[in-house]
């Protein structure tokens, strides 16, 4: 269901947005719209993998276990 919004833009950003528009063959509502739609597209995808990563890093990495050695060993290689 879509649902109009109300913003306030100055005179000149309106004039470039109309000829924007008429370039792109929509209107300046079309142009609002697709670009707010990118805007939560992106940021619901970064949200995504965001938790993705937190969840690796929850989850742990196996290094191989065990240490390879005493300080005074490691040192001489």
């Amino acid at each position: 269901m879509k649902q109009n919004v109300t913003i306030s833009l100055d005179r000149q950003t309106i004039r470039k947005a109309k000829i924007v528009a008429a370039r792109r063959d929509t209107s300046i509502s079309g142009l609002l719209a697709r670009q707010l739609e990118i805007l939560v597209g992106e940021e619901e995808a970064y949200e995504r993998a965001e938790r993705q990563a937190v969840a690796l890093l929850d989850q742990g990495f196996h290094l191989g276990g065990g240490v390879p050695g005493s300080r005074e060993e490691l040192h001489e290689r």
